[in-house]
């Protein structure tokens, strides 16, 4: 698979770059940021996955998150992968919540959105195989974060192949989709309107369900604006039903910035490196 190299750059001992190659999930050029620490230079290292929000690209936590820092003490790679496919030929929506910059991480099975809205398939397996075989990181040991729409993809994607991913947490994530305006118009418009086939795509339901092996952390700002649409009490409630290891931390003042992101991204950092190193 050809791998284009568009931009590296030194950062903090190590190396932020940014790359493209043509992805057979999306049929688009795709394109992410990957951050490689010094010891990278001399073997293979673990891995930290950033899914990130609604609107976003593969650039916005890359520069705001304020992550290679932390990542680079800890000795950990961290990969910034594309929200949703992009190109001319690629559908899209007027609203910022569906089409370009909204794939919420599912493989759509309906039109216009099937051609190339296969985000699950791209994170999961595709993107995966590319990075190790290409950089020095460590398949096998492997975490998923993300913010909002991340924080909702990180968390299925985590409960779904919890063999694949030691390690897990979210950002103010969209807890239960498939009862909020933030994921019933989404799961409606990609998987169609059977409402069975959503709830493999509800961190909320999959908390119900099977819940997770290992322990979980979630950052909730108080203050964050989207409170009703990201329904955090209910992946809470879950959590305490299944009396699930982990942390939900409800952060007084915080709202959903990336302000936000920055403030505890080293608690979340170095809570992967704890589980993978």
């Amino acid at each position: 698979m050809s791998l284009e190299t568009l931009s590296e750059n030194r950062s903090f001992g190590g190396t932020q770059g940014v790359y493209k190659h043509k992805s057979q999930a999306t049929g688009t050029d795709m394109t992410f940021g990957l951050f490689l620490p010094e010891e990278a230079q001399h073997g293979r290292v673990p891995v930290l996955w950033y899914l990130s929000g609604l609107t976003c690209t593969h650039e916005n936590a890359m520069t705001k998150a304020a992550a290679q820092e932390w990542c680079a003490d800890a000795g950990i790679a961290i990969v910034f992968p594309d929200t949703s496919p992009r190109g001319d030929d690629v559908a899209d929506d007027a609203a910022y919540d569906l089409g370009k910059g909204a794939g919420f991480y599912v493989n759509a099975t309906q039109d216009p959105w099937k051609p190339h809205f296969r985000m699950w398939d791209y994170v999961v397996d595709e993107l995966p195989a590319l990075l190790t075989g290409n950089f020095a990181v460590d398949g096998d040991a492997m975490g998923i974060a993300g913010h909002s729409m991340g924080g909702h993809g990180a968390l299925t994607i985590a409960m779904t192949h919890p063999d694949r991913y030691r390690s897990v947490s979210a950002f103010a994530p969209i807890a239960n989709p498939t009862a909020s305006d933030w994921g019933r118009k989404q799961l409606t418009a990609y998987l169609g309107a059977d409402e069975a086939v959503w709830r493999a795509h509800d961190s909320t339901v999959l908390m119900t369900e099977k819940g997770y092996p290992g322990e979980v952390l979630i950052d909730q700002g108080a203050a964050d604006q989207f409170l009703d649409l990201l329904r955090p009490e209910a992946l809470a409630h879950a959590m305490m039903a299944r009396r699930q290891p982990g942390q939900f931390r409800m952060q007084p003042g915080y709202d959903h910035s990336y302000f936000f992101v920055q403030t505890f991204i080293g608690d979340h950092v170095m809570w992967h490196a704890e589980r993978l190193l």
